[in-house]
């Protein structure tokens, strides 16, 4: 199989824990580039947050997926699709991470709210996608169970102690999807890369779906292969086995 596009999620797999690209990671990049693969980031981040990491690797003009699809970017200035959540959705939202006691967040058309810099009036802006942190697991789940009645949406998670909330429908795996149709390629002519629930669609739907040694288990268990961790150079690894051949140094 041939790999026309690589849809690398960030924060757990492109990123280590200082949030830096490795010096390997962003060689391979490079490398895969300079061969034609389309490298395309799809991640929980907003625009503004994914830009100053999409230009350190040289990828003006490459399209990109945000905020678990919320957006599609056909580069860094134009904009192919936006999906926001239905308005009536932001107070009862709120509530439920207020109820929690939890952190929370809301990423909104003019930046990035959080509980931290709430003020009166947030819940009637427009939110591309709502995230809820507590690392009360008990507390977690009855915020999971909250958000689920409120009607059909993307619940998942960027990590075991939150939940990131989408329009439904509105997945990496459906921006992903936008990304393949402006190019003309399938997405069995993709290979995509992660490490939390959040990409989990876009693993089972890619050509070659691939986890990260520190990926969640079910994130593990969904994968076509599992690759060293983003603390040892993961993505660097998924180039060389699946773009270049396991053979690649």
């Amino acid at each position: 199989m041939t790999i026309k596009l690589l849809a690398l999620d960030m924060d757990g797999t492109l990123l280590n824990e200082n949030k830096d690209i490795s010096a390997e990671n962003r060689r391979w990049i490079r490398k895969a580039r300079e061969a034609g693969v389309v490298v395309c980031l799809a991640t929980g981040r907003g625009r503004r947050s994914l830009l100053p990491y999409y230009e350190q690797l040289g990828l003006s003009g490459a399209p990109f997926v945000a905020v678990n699809g919320g957006e599609v970017w056909q580069d860094e200035e134009r904009l192919l699709r936006r999906t926001p959540l239905d308005l009536s959705l932001n107070c009862p939202l709120a509530e439920i991470a207020k109820e929690a006691g939890a952190w929370f967040w809301a990423y909104g058309l003019d930046g990035y709210l959080t509980k931290d810099n709430w003020e009166p009036g947030f819940e009637r802006e427009t939110w591309l996608k709502f995230g809820i942190y507590t690392e009360d697991r008990v507390a977690l789940a009855r915020a999971k169970e909250a958000v689920a009645r409120l009607g059909e949406l993307e619940i998942t998670n960027s990590d075991p102690n939150n939940l990131e909330v989408n329009p439904p429908g509105v997945t990496k795996a459906s921006g992903l999807a936008e990304v393949c149709r402006l190019l003309g390629i399938s997405m069995e002519e993709t290979a995509a890369v992660g490490d939390s629930l959040n990409d989990l669609p876009m693993i089972r739907e890619a050509g070659i779906g691939v986890a990260m040694g520190n990926a969640q288990r079910a994130v593990k268990e969904a994968a076509d292969a599992v690759v060293a961790t983003n603390e040892e150079d993961g993505v660097a690894e998924v180039i060389r086995r699946f773009v270049f051949g396991e053979a690649a140094k």
